[in-house]
């Protein structure tokens, strides 16, 4: 292994999405080659919106992703009397509440060139929003070059 520092940042549109959880794995691997020059190091991905977010999980059966959408959709309800943030419609509040419970970043580990995920771990994006438009991430990577 070299002693090669590496740094590399861009930011990556995603197109829009529907409302629901998203697998996106492909998108951001196809968005950043660089990480094949990664020997060992890390990839932060950096949602910069607070109406979705972004989570690892079940990469496999959609099922999951349908009941993610359930789950929050029953847990933080529409229309709800007390919601004052309403400005851009119902979904507006919830979509919010929605991101910070979810989170906006996740750090994965690169060996070898490749992310460390398991076997049924993807990178999903969550749009809350019924009409959220295209996000960005800002992707950085550190590590040590190959």
């Amino acid at each position: 292994m070299t002693n090669n520092p590496f740094w590399h940042s861009d930011t990556i549109t995603l197109r829009p999405y529907p409302r629901g959880f998203h697998l996106i794995t492909d998108e951001i691997i196809g968005a950043l080659p660089q990480i094949r020059e990664v020997e060992v190091g890390l990839l932060h991905l950096w949602l910069q919106h607070t109406s979705a977010s972004l989570t690892i999980n079940e990469n496999a059966d959609p099922s999951v992703r349908t009941d993610l959408e359930s789950y929050f959709n029953h847990t933080v309800r529409e229309d709800s009397s007390y919601f004052i943030h309403t400005y851009e419609g119902s979904d507006d509040m919830p979509a919010h509440i929605k991101s910070s419970m979810m989170g906006c970043e996740v750090t994965l580990p690169i060996q070898q060139g490749e992310l460390q995920l398991g076997t049924w771990q993807g990178i999903i994006l969550g749009e809350h929003r019924n009409q959220g438009g295209a996000r960005r991430i800002v992707a950085t990577l550190q590590g040590m070059a190959r």
